[in-house]
């Protein structure tokens, strides 16, 4: 089961959270926004997309909307003197037609972060890198940096060649039919002359027990208690 679901689904109220926290009342209301979730989420990748985003998770409040984003690179995000992360903040606010609270997050480890592996394998794709050597390198980065095991997948028309074919790179442990095993997944695609290259990242950080999921919840709710008692 482990390996035909998306890693991150399957362990959904295990060890994972959603990454849109809000409650809609009604269907129709669910509807829109999701769609706005979706809306948000590309506004922030077009904006600053050479600034590494490795997550963008949204919190809604009665009246405010709560956007935090992961990146590798917190400067670009903030721009000079603030001026790229008040445009943003500003066409949130439009797109919302709510109070928006940003919230820029550095991430500390990005060599183990699926995200920003794809990311980069995928801008050495695009520039006539080796894929093989993109794949061998990110993996070998990740493993030095503290993860726990890598699986790196790449599929299409590798090297310019006729026929699609699909090759993989792995280190370490990977047990995708684990729950509480912290699994980070992405998928990119790199756009080259002869076509889309599918690149997906398996990134294993470990095990989450029972009380550390436990701990986490309680500092969530404790958050989201001092948020509404704020508003």
């Amino acid at each position: 089961m482990g390996r035909k679901v998306h890693p991150f689904g399957f362990r959904l109220g295990v060890i994972k959270d959603s990454r849109s926290r809000w409650y809609a009342a009604d269907k129709k209301t669910y509807q829109q926004l999701l769609l706005e979730d979706r809306a948000i989420r590309k506004l922030v990748a077009d904006k600053v997309s050479n600034a590494g985003i490795a997550d963008v998770e949204i919190e809604r409040y009665p009246g405010n909307v709560t956007v935090n984003v992961w990146t590798a690179k917190p400067g670009l995000v903030i721009g000079r003197k603030g001026a790229t992360v008040n445009e943003l903040r500003k066409k949130l606010d439009e797109l919302t037609k709510k109070k928006t609270k940003l919230e820029v997050l550095e991430v500390s480890k990005p060599e183990t972060n699926a995200a920003l592996i794809a990311e980069s394998i995928a801008q050495q794709v695009e520039k006539r890198i080796s894929h093989k050597r993109a794949m061998k390198q990110s993996v070998q980065r990740a493993m030095r940096a503290g993860a726990k095991g890598v699986k790196v997948e790449m599929a299409g028309r590798l090297a310019g060649s006729e026929m699609k074919r699909r090759e993989t790179v792995k280190d370490g442990r990977v047990p995708l039919g684990t729950l509480r095993a912290d699994i980070d997944y992405a998928r990119k695609e790199a756009k080259t002359t002869y076509g889309k290259i599918g690149i997906k990242v398996w990134v294993y950080h470990g095990e989450i027990l029972p009380e550390d999921r436990k701990r986490k919840l309680e500092e969530r709710i404790a958050r989201v208690v001092e948020a509404s008692a704020t508003n």
